[in-house]
């Protein structure tokens, strides 16, 4: 969905999104395609791409804010779509620091030894929880959905590669901030995205440069080192003020967020398939991933690739 697109339906042009968001197009499920069918397709090309069946795979891990249903978890439909009968599967709501938060999660269990190998997963349909009618925000959105395998290597790990650091934080004072104005327990239900975008973009800089400080201070690494910077594609000016705040070179910077729009959990491993597809992402390269979202909640992992 193209920007002329969306001014068929709502009060708004192609240079006014571009100006503030610098989102182009977004791409939205078909109907009757699920967060489960879109979470299928993309671990499907994780799998491809890491050279390892399904039945490899012990965890299965989901984040989103979007599922099929309000139970059981979209992950256990992915799960069975992938003909996995054995281990684990569970979804993680974090909205857009969601793949972070999992992230975090599965290294943990892998470095516990519970779990071998695992799938992580961000995928989402947002354009089924939006407003249409509210410029605001329903030209931010899209869906789509992007997957990583991650193997518990204990020589890979000695070598300084794979999940260097999380770091996971979150403040529930902001809630009324970005929300969905329904639920199972409040209306009963779905309800729609309500946001205040200028007090989002102004705690997303701060939060962001923050913990990206934080994570690189734990690991004795300077901003100037990292190889990628792969953020959350919310907003195109969020983005380069990170950037910038953080001293990290743009050319470093992968941005899909005109492409993509915010894909919420989906952004970051969006951004990663891009990135490993057009070349730029090399074994051995220093990433760091960081994302806020809803609540709020923000977080950032810095990986050996």
């Amino acid at each position: 969905m193209t920007n002329a697109d969306l001014a068929k339906l709502v009060d708004t042009s192609d240079e006014w999104i571009v100006q503030r968001t610098g989102i182009h197009e977004r791409h939205i499920a078909a109907p009757g395609e699920l967060t489960s069918d879109i979470g299928i397709a993309a671990a499907k090309a994780a799998l491809a791409d890491a050279g390892c069946d399904a039945a490899d795979l012990d965890l299965v891990l989901l984040a989103t804010s979007t599922p099929d249903n309000t139970f059981p978890a979209s992950a256990v439909s992915i799960q069975a779509g992938l003909g996995i009968h054995h281990g684990a599967a569970f979804d993680l709501q974090a909205v857009c620091s969601g793949f972070v938060y999992a992230l975090a999660t599965a290294d943990g269990l892998l470095k516990s030894g519970t779990f071998k190998r695992a799938l992580v997963i961000g995928a989402e349909t947002f354009s089924r929880i939006l407003d249409w009618t509210d410029r605001g925000t329903c030209g931010l959105f899209g869906d789509g959905g992007g997957a990583v395998v991650l193997e518990a290597q204990p020589e890979a790990e000695a070598a300084g590669r794979g999940i260097l650091i999380s770091q996971l934080r979150s403040d529930g004072r902001y809630k009324d901030k970005l929300y969905v104005d329904g639920g199972p327990s409040s209306t009963g239900t779905v309800g729609h995205l309500r946001m205040e975008g200028r007090e989002v973009f102004r705690h997303a800089v701060g939060n962001i440069t923050d913990i990206v400080e934080s994570a690189l201070a734990a690991t004795g690494l300077k901003a100037g080192e990292i190889d990628w910077f792969v953020p959350h594609q919310a907003n195109k000016r969020i983005i380069d003020s990170s950037g910038q705040k953080l001293g990290i070179d743009p050319a470093k910077v992968v941005s899909t967020v005109g492409k993509h729009g915010n894909t919420s959990a989906a952004s970051i491993p969006l951004a990663l398939a891009t990135a490993r597809a057009d070349g730029r992402i090399k074994r051995g390269d220093l990433v760091m991933l960081e994302a806020m979202g809803g609540g709020f909640t923000w977080g950032a992992v810095l990986l050996r690739w």
